[in-house]
């Protein structure tokens, strides 16, 4: 299906970026990944303007085009006690910057039926304490869909997925971990990048500005003190 494709993913050397890669090669596309990390393609900050246009330079001088753009770089995470100014802004540039810069500088390179998929959270509806860098780089990628999908209609697709809870290890969790999801188990990293190659694909030609949270059914659960066996065991914590 994507075979000779050209595919960018931002955060691909671990996690779900990386198992979004490796979907993405078993299907015969070309995959250049950025990360912080070691990989095969291109390693850098996407926090640095310079390194945006240097990545992108470097994807069109060797493919002159892309197919299909994975938005999945993580942003840090820290709540309004310890985050810094800086550290907030740096937060927002990886997360939400650097796919509209990134998505600007390929614009005139996508080819007939390209694609972005950016990777949200369940967090751009809902929070932890002490979570308010990440929460928002998130709110504002969701956001960011939609406001792409429209400016780029007629050329590109652009929807974004929100994991839940994803075990990158794939560890198979028990209990009431397991059991506190509708779905009756905790996701792994093919839950979300099953998704984002189907969003890719031809069949999902017809949805794009979309937001599809795969969290095994946990925003959708309504949870209520004392009510089917939930109880508040102190603070702010089921």
């Amino acid at each position: 299906m994507f075979e000779n494709k050209v595919a960018v993913v931002t955060g691909g050397a671990k996690g779900i970026g990386k198992a979004i890669a490796e979907q993405f090669r078993k299907e015969g596309a070309q995959v250049c990944v950025i990360d912080l990390l070691e990989n095969d393609f291109y390693v850098g900050d996407l926090a640095d303007r310079t390194v945006l246009e240097d990545f992108a330079r470097k994807v069109i001088a060797e493919h002159g085009h892309v197919d299909y753009f994975i938005n999945n770089a993580l942003p840090l995470m820290k709540g309004i006690d310890e985050c810094s100014y800086e550290e907030f802004n740096y937060a927002l540039r990886v997360g939400v910057t650097a796919p509209f810069y990134l998505a600007k500088l390929f614009a005139p390179h996508f080819a007939p039926g390209a694609a972005i998929v950016n990777i949200s959270s369940s967090r751009d509806r809902m929070s932890q304490p002490q979570t308010e860098s990440y929460t928002a780089a998130k709110g504002g990628i969701s956001a960011l869909t939609h406001a792409l999908a429209v400016s780029l209609a007629g050329k590109v697709r652009v929807n974004s997925v929100s994991p839940g809870w994803i075990d990158t290890d794939y560890t198979v969790y028990e209990g009431a971990d397991a059991a506190q999801h509708p779905a009756g188990r905790v996701g792994n990293p093919l839950d979300i990048a099953n998704m984002v190659l189907y969003l890719c694909s031809d069949k999902a030609g017809f949805i794009t500005g979309e937001n599809i949270c795969i969290d095994g059914g946990m925003t959708r659960q309504m949870i209520y003190h004392n009510d089917f066996g939930w109880t508040l065991q102190g603070g702010n914590n089921p």
